[in-house]
């Protein structure tokens, strides 16, 4: 299929998911103004269905809001989750002038072997294998047609759907969360900045042996094209009835690729997607996708650790400290309480030192229930406007914690997290942090 045939099909996509968007609005209006009830089941499998034909950046965003509690009505949320990255991909005349385009017309010279079939597709771009002249396999990962335009629609898109939802439900403030995950997918066009943080990973994590992030080929690599070391592995699912041991230490090993970043460098990977990361036969995992990364200021990270303490010893006072240094504004002792509920339930795992599950009963009831009593109790006083970087650090948490479920880990989640933050110090935080994102040239954190 020809490049301007596909984004023919792409833009005829677009127009169903906007017919979609505009039917959820017309209904969502009927039921505010005229009294129309609206089946919002029904509705929100088929906006999925619409979504999920798209395979574009507006489903990445899907997936990613089905996973911040609140951010969507309850059965909204529901069906985007089960949308799936897996994307159809461009045919070889889009691969052809892709690549011609980003390292020339005689860009096959430069490979020796390149294959035509892509090995993954998703919502921005393909990834195809190839090999270089020393035999190297190498992973080129190629960007979609005029991203940055569907990028920009989407977006549109996404403000609509805010803006409905914030007319029948007041306990989130949305404003941040857009303005949050705009500035993310952004970012993830720019196959360039992507390299760099894959450096910053590569330092970060250089003293975990258990942990691989692929080499970038930077003569091989442009904005839209990266190419890098290829890794073998396979799917995390593939180890779910894997003995207890195996499972326990991948779920280990997934625990300290997120969070020696975060609580040494304060840097966070926003996206514990199943597809951006894979298991080896040795429970060694590999990360696949840097392009969702968050830089903090180190007193966020201190913050995370302050509320940690103030749950822990009961301690009011810290908690607020926390809470503001986040970036959360005009709270009182009952919007803190509340908060407190959500902080509790990420927090509960790491209190007590002991081998246990990640979540009560390991199901996904008890945080349905706590969704649900926390966005009772901030609808009641009026809701409350999340800041910018509380968007991917609460997505982290609980994507790895749908991971840990998936692998039915049991672990003791204490040790783990105190073996990070017994002896922290937000200086010492600081100049690790200068040093590295200077040494890949990552810039510092917003």
């Amino acid at each position: 299929m020809s490049e301007t045939g596909n984004l023919g099909g792409r833009v005829r996509r677009y127009v169903k998911a906007g017919r979609a968007v505009g039917g959820l609005a017309a209904r969502v209006a009927g039921e505010r103004y005229l009294g129309v009830t609206v089946d919002r089941e029904r509705h929100a499998a088929e906006l999925r269905a619409a979504l999920g034909g798209l395979k574009g950046p507006l489903m990445k965003v899907a997936q990613l809001l089905s996973t911040v509690p609140d951010a969507l009505p309850r059965e909204y949320a529901r069906e985007l989750a089960q949308l799936q990255s897996d994307a159809p991909a461009m045919g070889w005349p889009f691969v052809r002038r892709r690549m011609a385009t980003e390292l020339g017309p005689d860009w096959k010279s430069r490979f020796g072997s390149f294959e035509r079939k892509a090995a993954a597709a998703a919502s921005l771009g393909q990834v195809h294998r190839a090999t270089l002249d020393d035999g190297t396999a190498v992973a080129c990962k190629l960007q979609y047609p005029d991203m940055a335009s569907v990028v920009a629609a989407d977006l549109r898109q996404l403000r609509v759907i805010f803006g409905l939802y914030a007319r029948y439900d007041s306990a989130i403030d949305t404003a941040n969360i857009h303005k949050e995950l705009s500035a993310r997918l952004l970012e993830e066009l720019d196959y360039e900045r992507e390299a760099a943080h894959m450096a910053l990973y590569r330092h970060m994590l250089r003293d975990e042996a258990d942990i691989h992030v692929p080499p970038v080929v930077p003569e091989l690599s442009t904005r839209r094209l990266l190419t890098m070391g290829w890794l073998d592995g396979r799917k995390l699912t593939a180890f779910e009835d894997a003995p207890v041991e195996t499972r326990n230490a991948l779920a280990r090993t997934m625990f300290r690729a997120w969070y020696v970043p975060f609580y040494d460098f304060g840097v966070i990977h926003g996206d514990p997607h199943l597809g951006n990361y894979a298991a080896r036969e040795d429970n060694s995992v590999n990360l696949l996708d840097f392009g969702c990364i968050r830089v903090f200021s180190p007193p966020f990270v201190k913050g995370v650790i302050d509320l940690y303490n103030a749950l822990k010893d009961d301690d009011e006072d810290l908690a607020v400290h926390a809470y503001e240094t986040w970036g959360f504004i005009g709270l009182d002792r009952e919007i803190i309480d509340i908060l407190n509920i959500w902080a509790r339930f990420l927090y509960e795992p790491l209190m007590e030192d002991r081998v246990q599950s990640i979540q009560e009963d390991n199901s996904v009831q008890y945080g349905a229930r706590t969704v649900g009593k926390v966005h009772e109790e901030l609808k009641r006083v009026g809701g409350v406007k999340p800041p910018r970087e509380f968007v991917l650090m609460d997505r982290a948490a609980i994507g790895l914690g749908s991971v840990f479920m998936r692998l039915r880990a049991e672990v003791n989640w204490h040790r783990l997290f105190h073996g990070m933050i017994d002896d922290f110090d937000v200086d010492a935080l600081a100049a690790r942090q200068t040093e590295a994102l200077k040494a890949a040239g990552v810039p510092a954190a917003a």
